[in-house]
């Protein structure tokens, strides 16, 4: 075999090497052939046609997540600040649902930022209906709002919406001022109302004991004076009966 065979032969392997892959456990491989979808390549050492097949893009499976900032106006013209986590990923590995998700965005930036818009814009059009004071007590009603409004959406482009946690809620500082006020207005009511309860509970202890002590006194004296009477009866039945042996027969 001449040195042109020999050349020919490590040509032809650098070729056939060349078309050999890997997908990391956590991704799935989408090939296409002269820029159109051909199939998906699951994790571990895959091949394509060299020079005909192309990797067009390696698609995570794996949970993402991404911190929100946003803000929002209750119905009462009160700006409410919002921080956030969501928590996604791919809706599952079927080949349709793998192709929706390599295809509907450009880069994962676009997705990211219509997410996102996607997000807030649900969270505002719930707070808008809603005012100020009810905002605080309604996270858990923000959370099941926003996943029913938004899992179509991302259903059809190949995701599922797996958690959305809002972390914080704020208003702006005069707001808060103002709430702070009415805490502690509140509070100082509450003292006052509860040292009136204590006041009152104590003087109606007080003049329950004073009645008590009267009544008792009463029949103290009641009964002294029924002895007291019973004593002067029995003298004067004693000192009878003296008198009657005194007398002459």
């Amino acid at each position: 075999m001449d040195f042109l065979s020999y050349w020919w032969v490590v040509v032809l392997l650098i070729i056939v090497f060349s078309g050999l892959f890997t997908i990391n456990q956590g991704y799935i491989g989408v090939i296409t052939m002269f820029g159109k979808y051909q199939r998906i390549a699951r994790p571990g050492l895959r091949f394509k046609i060299p020079l005909i097949e192309q990797l067009f893009k390696r698609v995570s499976t794996q949970n993402r997540s991404v911190e929100l900032e946003f803000q929002a106006v209750t119905q009462d013209q009160a700006n409410v600040y919002f921080k956030a986590m969501l928590l996604y990923a791919v809706q599952n590995e079927d080949e349709e649902t793998i192709k929706k998700v390599a295809f509907k965005f450009i880069s994962d930036r676009d997705l990211m930022q219509a997410l996102i818009k996607t997000i807030e814009g649900n969270v505002r059009s719930f707070v808008a209906t809603k005012k100020q004071a009810e905002v605080l007590g309604l996270r858990r009603e923000i959370v099941q709002y926003v996943k029913v409004e938004i899992d179509q959406t991302l259903e059809e482009w190949g995701f599922h919406l797996q958690d959305l946690q809002i972390n914080d809620i704020t208003f702006d500082k005069m707001i808060l001022d103002s709430m702070s006020k009415v805490v502690a207005s509140n509070n100082l009511k509450a003292a006052a109302e509860n040292e009136g309860q204590a006041l009152l509970i104590t003087k109606t202890k007080s003049a329950e004991a004073e009645g008590n002590a009267i009544k008792i006194s009463a029949e103290a004296e009641r009964e002294a004076a029924k002895l007291r009477g019973q004593g002067i009866a029995l003298f004067r039945e004693e000192v009878a009966k003296v008198c009657l042996l005194l007398l002459p027969s």
